[in-house]
């Protein structure tokens, strides 16, 4: 018999329960990130995988939660391979890890409402200005590497986005 998955709302509370002790750069909650990408996820037309996705996207990389905590949690392959693709990796370059996201169905838009998120300008002005600036830079670059930037890509990107569409 088959293990049912994890709801979306079991997944959003697990996620903030790994995350309960850490903050932002700014000394914000660290689960206000994470509802922040949900919520990013939703709007742009994204799934529930892709909202649970979204939840533990920052889990792995961040230890909150371990990879043997992922490969045997109960959720669908689609969801466990999206968060893995958004989890950067010791010593990766830019290229891999966004060609990574890229090659990765759905895990496109959850890197997109990401870096909504991170690059918000009310967010970065609260930071110092070496931290700002770089920040700025870094996610400029990733945004570039992914496509996000002018609307060149954008049926690719919607495709990839909502796969169930394309």
């Amino acid at each position: 018999m088959p293990i049912p998955s994890l709801t979306l709302a079991q997944v959003e509370a697990i996620a903030r329960a790994a995350h309960r002790t850490q903050t932002d750069k700014a000394g914000r909650p660290y689960a206000e990130h994470l509802a922040a990408v949900a919520e990013g996820v939703r709007v742009r037309g994204g799934s529930e995988e892709q909202m649970a996705a979204a939840w533990l996207h920052d889990a792995v990389e961040d230890g909150a939660l371990s990879r043997q905590w992922l490969d045997e949690a109960p959720l669908s392959r689609r969801v466990k391979d999206m968060v893995l693709a958004v989890t950067k990796r010791d010593g990766e370059d830019l290229v891999a890890y966004t060609g990574r996201i890229l090659a990765t169905p759905g895990a496109l838009l959850i890197k997109e409402s990401d870096l909504a998120h991170n690059a918000d300008p009310d967010r970065l002005a609260v930071l110092e200005p070496t931290t700002r600036t770089r920040l700025t830079e870094k996610y400029a670059q990733v945004r570039g590497l992914l496509g996000l930037d002018g609307d060149a890509g954008s049926v690719e990107r919607r495709d990839q986005a909502n796969p169930a569409t394309g």
